[in-house]
C-alpha cells in the first residue's frame, strides 16, 4: 500500500487508520473476485468537475425561475422548451470534463477480468471515455441526441453550439437521450443491471446518496455478503452494508492501488 499522510483526511490519525484497515478489506475481496458490479451516482462524475444539479446555489436562483426537477422534467420539456434547453446547455453539457480515479479504477478492473458491468445513475459518458466497455446507463447519455420525427442521430458538440430548440434537417426537434423526471427507465437496461447485480459476487456502490428511486432499489436485489458503499455522507442503507468506506470516492480509489 502506498504511503500517504493522514493530512487529506483531517489529520486525524485514528480515522487514517480505520480507513486503511477498511481499504485492506475492500482490496482483499477485489483481488479474490472476477464477477465485481460497480453502481455509481452523481459523486463520481462531480470529482471531474461535474456539478450535481440538486445543489442549488444562490447564482442558480438568479438564473433560473424553476427548480432543477422541474425544468428536467418531461411536461417542463414539451411546454417550455427553449427554457430547458437554456438550463440543459448550461447545466448538464459538461463536455470538456475529464475521468478521475475511480472512472479509472474500474476501467482497469474491467480489463484485467474482475469487474464485470458498470451501472451508472450518470450521463456523462465519462466511464466509456476512461476506457470502461459495459456500461449500463440507467438515465441515458448526453453523448447521445436525436431526432422525434425522423430519428437522426446528433452528437452533444451539435446541441451545445445550436441556439433555442435544436433543430434537425428535417425540421423535427432533436430531444436528448436522457431520461427525464415523470419519463420510465429503459426496461432492456434495468432488467440487464438487475441481472449483472443479482450475480455479482461483490457490489461497490459509490458517489451516491441512495435516494433515488427507482435506481436506489437495485439493491435489493443483491445477494451476495460484500456490499460495499463508498460515499461522503452517509446513506439510507448503510444498516444493509458489510463495509462502508466514507470519503471522496476519487480519493478512495486512487489509494487502491
Amino acid at each position: 500500500m502506498r504511503c500517504r499522510e493522514a493530512q487529506g483526511f483531517g489529520g486525524n490519525r485514528e480515522v487514517w487508520v480505520r480507513l486503511m484497515e477498511q481499504l485492506e478489506q475492500l482490496r482483499e475481496w477485489v483481488n479474490g473476485s472476477d464477477n465485481i458490479v460497480f453502481f455509481g451516482g452523481a459523486g463520481v462524475s462531480t470529482e471531474s468537475g461535474i456539478p450535481d444539479f440538486r445543489s442549488v446555489d444562490g447564482l442558480y436562483h438568479q438564473q433560473y425561475d424553476y427548480p432543477p426537477e422541474t425544468i428536467l422534467s418531461h411536461t417542463f420539456y414539451r411546454q417550455n422548451p427553449e427554457e430547458f434547453y437554456r438550463f440543459y446547455r448550461a447545466k448538464m453539457l459538461c463536455l470538456d470534463a475529464r475521468p478521475n480515479a475511480a472512472h479509472r479504477k474500474l476501467a482497469q478492473w474491467e480489463q484485467e477480468g474482475k469487474l464485470r458491468a458498470v451501472v451508472t445513475q450518470n450521463i456523462d459518458g465519462l466511464h466509456q471515455a476512461a476506457g470502461s466497455k459495459v456500461v449500463l446507463e440507467l438515465h441515458g447519455s448526453v453523448l447521445r441526441n436525436y431526432c422525434e420525427r425522423c430519428h437522426a442521430a446528433y452528437d452533444a458538440e451539435y446541441i451545445l453550439h445550436s441556439e433555442g430548440v435544436p433543430v434537425c434537417e428535417c425540421g423535427g426537434s432533436i430531444k436528448p437521450d436522457v431520461v427525464l423526471y415523470e419519463e420510465g427507465l429503459d426496461q432492456k437496461t434495468l432488467s440487464d443491471a438487475v441481472r449483472y447485480i443479482q450475480e455479482a459476487d461483490v457490489l461497490i456502490v459509490g458517489g451516491t446518496s441512495l435516494a433515488v428511486y427507482p435506481a436506489a432499489g437495485l439493491l435489493d436485489y443483491y445477494r451476495g455478503n460484500k456490499l460495499v458503499l463508498v460515499n461522503k455522507t452517509p446513506t439510507p442503507r448503510d444498516s444493509i452494508a458489510d463495509l462502508i468506506v466514507q470519503g471522496s470516492i476519487g480519493e478512495i480509489f486512487s489509494l487502491l492501488d
